[in-house]
């Protein structure tokens, strides 16, 4: 036998990164932060910090997929505990249909579920 018949198969290339799924009508562009597993949190941490910084946006959200619905929930804690009393947190959860194995025309149809959650952060005033 030759050594090339004796070496253990690849496993095949993984496609494209998926794209983060649209946001919801109306939503500013920029404003939505996609948190995911693969990117520091340090980073996305001052990624929203540098979007909710005075004269910028007045509200992010934050989307978390999957395994990244911990992490986006411990995001928004640390925006919320890095300024208290300035920002008010607003969540919501959802099931995701994704496309399942071999995704092409029908795909839908063999569509697995995912969980999701939507943190609206927003910026307010001190109450009087």
């Amino acid at each position: 036998m030759s050594e090339a018949s004796q070496e253990a198969p690849r496993a095949p290339r993984r496609g494209p990164a998926p794209r983060p799924p649209a946001g919801p009508p109306g939503s500013a562009a920029g404003a939505d932060v996609f948190v995911n597993m693969r990117t520091d949190f340090r980073a996305q941490l001052r990624r929203c910090q540098r979007l909710l910084a005075p004269g910028a946006r007045p509200e992010i959200r934050l989307h978390g997929l999957g395994l990244a619905v911990t992490r986006a929930i411990n995001l928004a804690l640390q925006l919320q505990a890095a300024a208290p009393g300035a920002l008010r947190l607003h969540a919501s959860t959802s099931t995701v249909a994704l496309p399942g194995p071999g995704a092409g025309p029908g795909a839908l149809a063999r569509a697995r579920h995912n969980s999701a959650i939507h943190i609206r952060v927003c910026r307010h005033g001190p109450r009087p």
